[in-house]
């Protein structure tokens, strides 16, 4: 459909990815913020989604009208369908939190990376290597532990945690399988956006997923009969933060990376977000690490390097 570009530098895609990193670590903290404005989850979601779509609106509808009116009707289905799951992501796992400790669904929305990598030899045809294999292995456990360290403590040697029950039932069921459900949906948002991503721009391709998912989120806003108005005046600056610097920033950057990178290895590097948010709240909200925790994140960086050193080629 369009010319093929050429391929960044390595070094300009693993810089990118950093820089992508870091701007996703924010949204924790613009959330919590938020959050202590009284906005509801699934307001912040709508509202991230809008903006940044809005924001788009202009150069999308302008400078790539020529791109919007050459995608074929398989290209639109797949990049509404895109936005349809990015929406179910935030949907379900910021719901998630209402139900389950943040433990648990930490623990279920960090197996991301495994269904990507299970389901990307089916439907892209693309194989893992030993390295991303390694990688993978690593990184998930390393965001098990970092995942469990919100409840488990490590005292006199031993890391004792509370019972299985208290992560995965009771009343919990559903918490954690809205987790669940939101691994799933960001799986599917990653498989749909490297299949896209090969012969489409990244502005068209942004502003319709980012326009469908604000449609959908904000259809599921009005069905919990929530409303983004009458909040404070600091809750809307989050609002614009949430949209500028995770979304537009971050999660564009992933998207770019998709068009010459693999999904299953660019679904793992997004599990470098909880290191970033994790230090970050270390500075905003004194908030010490444990060992734990340090440790789940030297796997998942070990993890990201090993599933790295096959993409150096």
């Amino acid at each position: 459909m369009m010319g093929a570009s050429s391929v960044p530098h390595r070094s300009t895609l693993t810089l990118g990815l950093v820089a992508g990193i870091m701007a996703a670590s924010t949204a924790a903290i613009f959330i919590r913020f938020a959050q202590h404005e009284g906005a509801p989850s699934i307001v912040i979601a709508a509202a991230r989604l809008s903006i940044a779509s809005l924001i788009l609106a202009p150069f999308a509808l302008l400078r790539y009208r020529s791109d919007l009116r050459r995608l074929s009707r398989r290209e639109w289905v797949l990049a509404l369908l895109s936005g349809f799951l990015l929406a179910l992501h935030f949907a379900t796992w910021i719901t998630s939190l209402e139900y389950t400790t943040v433990a648990s669904s930490v623990v279920l929305v960090s197996t991301t990376p495994l269904w990507v990598a299970i389901l990307a030899p089916l439907v892209l045809r693309e194989r893992l290597g030993a390295s991303a294999v390694i990688g993978l292995v690593l990184a998930m456990t390393g965001g098990v532990i970092v995942g469990l360290s919100d409840s488990c403590v490590w005292q006199a040697g031993i890391l004792s945690c509370p019972p299985l029950r208290t992560f995965f039932g009771g009343t919990t069921f559903l918490g954690d399988l809205l987790a669940l459900l939101g691994a799933w949906m960001a799986a599917g948002y990653m498989l749909v956006g490297r299949k896209l991503r090969s012969g489409m721009n990244l502005v068209p391709y942004i502003f319709i997923v980012y326009g469908m998912a604000a449609v959908v989120l904000i259809g599921i806003m009005l069905g919990m009969r929530e409303s983004p108005l009458g909040l404070p005046p600091l809750a809307y600056l989050w609002f614009a933060l949430l949209a500028l610097v995770p979304q537009l920033f971050g999660h564009s950057t992933f998207n770019w990376s998709l068009k010459y990178l693999p999904a299953s290895f660019v679904s793992i590097t997004l599990l470098g977000e909880p290191i970033g948010s994790t230090i970050l709240a270390y500075f905003i909200f004194q908030e010490t690490p444990s060992w734990v925790k340090i440790g789940g994140a030297v796997l998942i960086l070990a993890g990201i390097w090993f599933a790295a050193r096959i993409e150096n080629k």
